[in-house]
C-alpha cells in the first residue's frame, strides 16, 4: 500500500511538472511538453550548478546536451564528413563521395546552428542529420560552422566568425578544393544561426565582394530586440520551447549585458517614446502594425511606454547595430541581398521577426518565399528523428531542402 501510494505521488508530481496547456493547433502538443520538460530540466540544473559554484549554467546545460546529442564526424559509403577548420574556426564538412558519371562541380551551403548564440553545436546529431540529408539531396557539399559561444564569446565575436567562415569557403582557392560551382552556393541558418546568415550576406553586399552567395534560407530568424511585445512575443511568451524571458536573456548574454536588464527589455522601456536615441525612421523598421498582415497582427496592441530609461541604450548601443539586428538594415542594403526562404512558425516568438524581415525585403524588391507552419513551433525542424521526431519538423525540413534544390 505504501508503495502504490509513494507511485501515485511521483506520477502526479511527473504530470504536473510535465503538464503545460498548449493550443490544439500546435504538432503534437504532448510530445512537445515531454521535449520542453527535458529542456527546462537542463536549465535547472545548469542553474543549480551556477549557484553551487560548479561553473557557468550555460557550460554546464552544453555539457548535458553534447553528453545526449554529440556525435563525431562519421563517413560513410556515400558521405565524406571531416571536421576541420576555416579561417581558425570549427566546421563540420559534408561531401558527397556517390560515383558520378561525369565529373561537374557541386552546390554548396554555409549553415550556423541555432542556440542563442550561446548553446548547441553543428556536431550534434540532429544538425548532423540535417546536414547529410541537404548533402545527399543537392548533391552539395555542406559547411556547417561552429562559432564561438556565449558567456566565452560576446557580440561581436559570434558574427566575426560568421563572416570569416563564409569569406574562407568563397575564396575561389577553397571552393575549387571542394568542387563547388561559385555560381550555386547558398547561406543558410536557424534561429540565431538565422541572425548570423542574414547579418553575413548585408555585410557581403556592402564589402562588393566578386563570389556571392546565390540564395540565402532563413530558418525562424531573430533579426531584432527593440520590440519584445510584437504579437508573436505577446501571443506566444509562454509557449515552448523558446520561452519569452529566455529570449531577452539569450540577448543580453549575446551583448554581454547584466541579465538585471530584462525587465526593461521585456517592458520595452529601452523603446519608450520619450527617448531621442531611438529616431524615427529606426522606429519604422519595427513597426509591425505596418509590416505584418492582419491575420497576424489579430487584436494585438503595440507596447510603447511614454517613458523610458536611455540608459540601456547607452549601455547597449549594439542593439542598434545592424550586425546584430538585421532587421534594422537601410533599404538600399536589403535591395542588394539574394533572394530568400523565410520560414516562420505560428507557435514562435520570433515569427513576427521573419515575417517583417519578409516584408521589408520585398519592399526593397528582393525575391522572397515565406514558409510559414500553422503547426510549427521554435527549433521544430531540427526535431525530425526519434526519439523527438515531430511530423511538422519532419515536413518542414524536407520543404526547406526542396527549395534550395529548386533554387540553388
Amino acid at each position: 500500500m505504501k508503495f502504490l501510494t509513494v507511485s501515485l505521488l511521483l506520477s502526479a508530481a511527473f504530470a504536473y511538472y510535465v503538464y503545460l496547456p498548449l493550443p490544439d493547433t500546435l504538432s503534437e502538443p504532448w510530445k512537445l511538453m515531454v521535449l520542453d520538460a527535458v529542456f527546462r530540466t537542463f536549465m535547472h540544473v545548469g542553474n543549480l550548478a551556477h549557484v553551487l559554484g560548479f561553473g557557468h549554467d550555460i557550460h554546464v546545460i552544453n555539457y548535458f546536451v553534447m553528453k545526449a546529442e554529440g556525435t563525431g564526424p562519421q563517413s560513410s559509403q556515400t558521405m565524406q564528413v571531416t571536421d576541420t577548420f576555416f579561417a581558425g574556426v570549427p566546421v563540420r564538412v559534408f561531401e558527397p563521395t556517390k560515383p558520378v558519371r561525369q565529373p561537374h562541380l557541386k552546390r554548396g551551403v554555409v549553415y550556423f546552428h541555432g542556440g542563442g548564440w550561446a548553446l548547441l553545436s553543428g556536431r550534434m546529431r540532429s544538425y548532423d542529420l540535417l546536414c547529410r540529408n541537404m548533402a545527399e539531396e543537392l548533391d552539395a557539399v555542406i559547411v556547417s560552422v561552429d562559432y564561438s559561444l556565449a558567456p566565452d564569446a560576446h557580440f561581436p565575436q559570434q558574427y566575426f566568425d560568421a563572416l570569416k567562415t563564409s569569406a574562407f569557403f568563397l575564396s575561389p582557392e577553397v571552393l575549387a578544393q571542394y568542387s563547388v560551382d561559385p555560381q550555386r552556393v547558398a547561406i543558410s541558418g536557424d534561429s540565431a544561426g538565422g541572425n548570423l546568415a542574414a547579418a553575413v550576406v548585408q555585410q557581403m553586399v556592402a564589402d562588393n565582394r566578386t563570389t556571392k552567395f546565390k540564395v540565402q534560407a532563413l530558418i525562424y530568424p531573430v533579426l531584432q530586440a527593440l520590440d519584445f511585445n510584437t504579437p508573436s512575443y505577446q501571443q506566444n511568451g509562454n509557449t515552448p520551447i523558446l520561452y519569452r524571458p529566455i529570449m531577452a536573456r539569450f540577448w543580453l548574454e549575446y551583448l554581454n549585458a547584466s541579465p538585471d536588464l530584462a525587465p526593461l527589455l521585456l517592458a520595452n522601456n529601452h523603446t519608450a517614446l520619450d527617448l531621442a536615441s531611438m529616431p524615427q525612421e529606426v522606429r519604422a523598421k519595427i513597426d509591425w502594425t505596418r509590416l505584418l498582415p492582419p491575420a497576424f497582427r489579430k487584436d494585438y496592441q503595440k507596447v510603447t511606454p511614454a517613458e523610458g530609461s536611455g540608459s540601456v541604450l547607452e549601455e547597449l548601443p549594439a542593439l542598434l547595430d545592424v550586425r546584430a539586428a538585421p532587421l534594422l538594415a537601410e533599404e538600399e542594403v536589403l535591395s542588394a541581398v539574394p533572394p530568400a526562404y523565410i520560414m516562420t512558425c505560428e507557435h514562435d516568438v520570433l515569427r513576427d521577426d521573419g515575417l517583417m524581415y519578409g516584408r521589408r525585403l520585398e519592399e526593397a524588391g528582393v525575391a522572397v518565399t515565406s514558409d510559414h507552419y500553422q503547426d510549427g513551433f521554435h527549433g521544430c525542424m531540427v526535431f525530425s528523428s526519434w526519439p523527438a521526431k515531430f511530423s511538422v519538423g519532419t515536413r518542414s525540413m524536407w520543404n526547406y531542402i526542396r527549395w534550395l534544390k529548386e533554387n540553388l
